[in-house]
């Protein structure tokens, strides 16, 4: 196995750092040894053959290594060339101190043997052998040197051997180290790597999840919130590191419950800066401590639909059953009445209860009616369209049905070129319902008013059904979207149950936005557009 740089790695930066930290070891050892030098006179065995070639060298080691630093500064020549030229002008330097003090027996062989291992660590492979080979040539030689041109001492020869073995030891050493480091600092770097991938897939997970996610730390504070979670809070700006309660009040006031009860069951809230409600769980960060809250916003009109797909199954099975159980004999009750109301023998009282009885028989049909729409509705087909140009052209039908004039009927889009993601043909059931009502109750001109526009905030497109009438009674307008709620003495009540079931199953809102003296508000809150794939 083979190390090799990575230019701009981490491994790299590792590298370059600890031939740093061999070169001001270097640095180090060699004004220790010109200070010796120039300030005192040297103590014993320091140049004792030969004091003058060791202030020499000692300098010119000096000088070397302070040179040394600019190309590592630089970076310049490569990695493996620098780490070569240290060692080999170590092991050149020491062993001409070695021989100016005494040769071998002097103990900077132990000097040598650093500079071998550094060159190990920094190189591992074949040419931490050759440093040692080197090095052992180098003390070798040295000592052959002495013997040909001193005649005193008598030379070493098998303290250089060891000495030299020693090298070969550390160089194997070395070597085997490095390589274990490297392996180490490889699989550290992969494992980072996968971490930081890892971390940026859960980022990308938590940013693009259809359900809000914020965390909230002690102080109450936003730590993290994804692009959602501000969608279904209607915040504009980013929400991390601001209060809680400057972002959604209603929000706060439930951590704060789920902080000092331990436990908080999921709640709806209605933002107020948001057109939609919010379904809100809380999850404690560190079970038993006060650290961190992780909350989980949904779109209740989400779980409204899967809430009403089980809803469906039930009404089928219930509409089954009444249209058996009711309709058969209210079949026989009607006609029944009508024959009686045909008998000659009738006097006006009596004709006047039939009526009734084919008038409630009517209203009892129309209630089954409804209730098996309900339950025999499809699914939603989406479709995305120009909302303009559909509500142009079901107002121009809702006149002519009607027999309505051009000015009884105002329709305003801003701007002209709003798409929305909804089934059409349940759209136009909702819209009839809603304009039905309008034009039942309103009183002055226009009887009608439709305004199609987005939400600034949200970026959800919307159309209010405004009517001229005179409101409706406050105990009516809090129940008026639950079955059979109606103020009208014929009416069923489920006209805006329906309507209101047809929008949430299009993951649409509808709601009572305005109730005064001078009329209603019904307004219809449309899917944002990033969600639109959900519905396709």
């Amino acid at each position: 196995m083979s190390a090799r740089l990575i230019p701009g790695s981490d491994y790299d930066e590792v590298a370059w750092r600890a031939l740093s930290f061999f070169s001001g070891y270097r640095f180090i050892i060699s004004l220790i040894f010109v200070a010796l030098v120039w300030l005192t006179d040297l103590p014993e065995p320091l140049g004792t053959f030969d004091d003058r070639l060791f202030a020499l060298v000692t300098q010119a080691y000096f000088l070397a290594a302070l040179l040394l630093f600019v190309p590592l500064r630089l970076r310049w020549p490569g990695f493996g060339y620098q780490v070569a030229g240290q060692v080999f002008i170590d092991i050149f330097a020491i062993t001409l101190i070695m021989y100016a003090s005494a040769g071998v027996s002097s103990g900077f062989g132990m000097l040598l043997m650093i500079a071998v291992a550094g060159g190990s660590l920094l190189k591992p492979g074949k040419i931490a052998y050759f440093f040692a080979a080197l090095a052992t040539l180098a003390v070798l030689g040295e000592e052959l040197y002495a013997h040909l041109v001193r005649f005193f001492p008598a030379p070493n020869y098998t303290h250089a051997a060891v000495l030299g073995s020693t090298f070969f030891i550390v160089a194997f050493i070395g070597h085997k180290l490095a390589l274990r480091v490297r392996e180490s600092e490889q699989l550290a770097a992969s494992r980072a790597i996968d971490i930081q991938n890892l971390a940026a897939l859960n980022e990308q997970i938590v940013q693009h999840m259809q359900s809000g996610v914020l965390v909230i730390d002690a102080d109450n504070s936003i730590r993290l919130a994804n692009s959602s979670a501000r969608k279904l809070l209607g915040a504009r700006q980013e929400l991390a590191g601001q209060p809680v309660t400057s972002v959604c009040p209603e929000l706060n006031w439930f951590i704060e419950q789920c902080r000092s009860q331990g436990e908080q069951a999921p709640v709806v809230i209605r933002p107020s800066t948001a057109a939609v409600d919010v379904q809100a769980s809380f999850r404690p960060l560190n079970p038993g401590g006060d650290a961190g809250l992780l909350v989980f916003l949904e779109d209740a009109s989400v779980l409204r639909q899967r809430a009403q797909q089980m809803k469906l199954a039930s009404l089928g099975r219930m509409a089954a059953s009444i249209a058996h159980e009711v309709r058969n004999p209210l079949g026989a009750i009607s006609h029944a009445g009508q024959l009686l109301g045909e008998s000659p023998q009738l006097d006006a009282g009596d004709r006047r209860l039939t009526a009734i009885i084919q008038d409630h028989s009517k209203r009892v049909n129309a209630i089954v009616e409804n209730v098996m729409q309900v339950s025999r509705r499809q699914a939603p087909a989406p479709e995305t369209f120009e909302l303009g140009n559909w509500l142009e052209e079901f107002c121009s039908e809702f006149r002519h049905q009607n027999d309505l004039p051009e000015a009884a009927v105002f329709c305003r889009v801003e701007p002209a070129d709003i798409l929305v993601t909804i089934d059409p043909s349940q759209l136009q059931q909702v819209m009839l319902n809603l304009c039905s009502n309008a034009l039942r109750y309103s009183r002055n001109e226009p009887l009608l008013t439709i305004i199609c526009g987005v939400h600034d905030d949200l970026e959800r497109p919307y159309i209010d059904v405004i009517d001229q009438g005179p409101g409706m009674p406050v105990a009516i307008a809090e129940h008026v979207f639950e079955p059979f709620v109606t103020s009208e003495s014929q009416g069923t009540g489920l006209g805006l149950y329906i309507a209101r079931e047809l929008c949430e199953a299009n993951q649409a809102t509808l709601q009572l936005h305005d109730n005064s003296e001078t009329g209603c508000c019904f307004r219809i809150n449309f899917p944002h557009p990033d969600k639109r794939h959900i519905l396709e």
